[in-house]
């Protein structure tokens, strides 16, 4: 009976591998031992995958350049086709697709379900606590995080579903705004782009919240449905126009400050595969994470410089005012979070592993802007 390797550890059987393989045998056998055409035992598998972004967004790079190192880390048995959001389903239904195996793959992040359990949320992009995307990560693999995530996605939802984290996102800007926001004043009654918890978040903050896929905000903000919003990143930003509709934009917020990509696969695709082969797709998140994040630091930094020196945007930090209000709201929804089992163990989990984390981190980190200041002295705002 063929036995592939579970991705969370241990060892599961795939039925439909066994019949699969098991039928192909018995037909070898009735026809006289006659050996399969040499063509159809090399024949790829195709990995059907869809991203949660819109083909010109730099993160359908990030997702191609993940298919193109699972090609050759398989020798060409992978064959990863990479489809942007809408191209099967919407951005926001990858996770259904998955489960239901309209899709083999997708590629995303857990907020995007949200709406499935609240939980989702703590997966990327729930309280910053202090730690890092970074930190949130290693605590995904190295803290206990990917059992919650696999019970919260197959034993409380009961989803069809393998998931794995990759990618640690720099933290989010605040976003874009019409006119300088210089304290929580400006921002009450605002109409504001953003998803998952960061929507209760800002909601508890005065603004009015509107959950929309990345391809959806800059016409959202030609009509006027929206005031302001956030979405990633400079690159992704930029590709959406956002220069064209707003010209004050702020870096750094405790909104989301610890997300990483998700890379989802329908279980039973995954169980049917080869051990080989389902250690190329789980391992190759991490190959692609270090990837990504060399090109996201020479696009993003470099796109910034542009949306500042050519497209006239004027670039902030987030008043202290607004980060010091963002973490009391933060303290409240906890608060409100708690009440739900699953998600007070969760958080639990993450209070512990950052305090003793970032501890560390925090302890041992030089002072780098003071080191920028004397190199390059004049360029911080700060």
């Amino acid at each position: 009976m063929s036995m592939s390797s579970d991705p969370l550890g241990g060892v599961v059987t795939s039925r439909r591998s066994f019949l699969k393989k098991g039928a192909l045998a018995g037909g070898v056998m009735a026809s006289g031992a006659l050996a399969a055409p040499a063509v159809l035992a090399q024949a790829p598998i195709v990995v059907k995958m869809q991203t949660s972004w819109g083909a010109s967004n730099i993160w359908d790079e990030f997702a191609k350049d993940y298919g193109r190192r699972v090609e050759e880390m398989s020798g060409g048995r992978l064959k990863v086709d990479v489809l942007p959001a809408g191209a099967v389903v919407a951005a926001f239904q990858v996770m259904d697709a998955c489960n239901d195996g309209v899709l083999d793959a997708a590629h995303s992040v857990p907020v995007y379900w949200y709406g499935k359990h609240k939980a989702a949320s703590l997966f990327g992009t729930g309280p910053v606590w202090g730690g890092s995307a970074t930190t949130m990560l290693s605590w995904f693999y190295e803290g206990g995080g990917a059992e919650y995530y696999r019970e919260l996605t197959q034993d409380i939802l009961g989803l069809n579903v393998y998931g794995f984290l990759g990618f640690p996102m720099f933290a989010q800007p605040f976003g874009w705004f019409k006119k300088e926001v210089k304290g929580v004043a400006d921002i009450q009654g605002l109409k504001y782009r953003t998803v998952g918890l960061a929507a209760d978040l800002m909601q508890a903050m005065g603004m009015s919240v509107a959950q929309l896929p990345g391809g959806e905000i800059v016409p959202a903000m030609e009509r006027g449905v929206i005031d302001a919003f956030e979405f990633n990143n400079p690159s992704s930003d930029k590709d959406f126009g956002a220069q064209d509709v707003a010209k004050h934009y702020y870096l750094s917020s405790y909104h989301q400050a610890s997300e990483s990509f998700e890379f989802l696969f329908n279980k039973d695709f995954f169980d049917d595969l080869d051990p080989d082969l389902q250690a190329i797709l789980k391992y190759g998140v991490e190959a692609v994470s270090t990837a990504n994040t060399a090109k996201a630091m020479k696009r993003y930094s470099a796109d910034l410089q542009w949306l500042q020196n050519e497209a006239g945007v004027n670039v902030h930090r987030t008043p202290k005012e607004i980060l010091d209000a963002q973490l009391k709201a933060w303290d409240k929804l906890i608060a409100e979070l708690e009440a739900d089992a699953f998600m007070k163990k969760v958080m639990d989990s993450q209070r512990a592993w950052v305090e003793q984390v970032t501890f560390y981190e925090l302890m041992n980190a030089p002072d780098y802007a003071l080191a920028y200041e004397h190199y390059f002295p004049g360029r911080l705002k700060l």
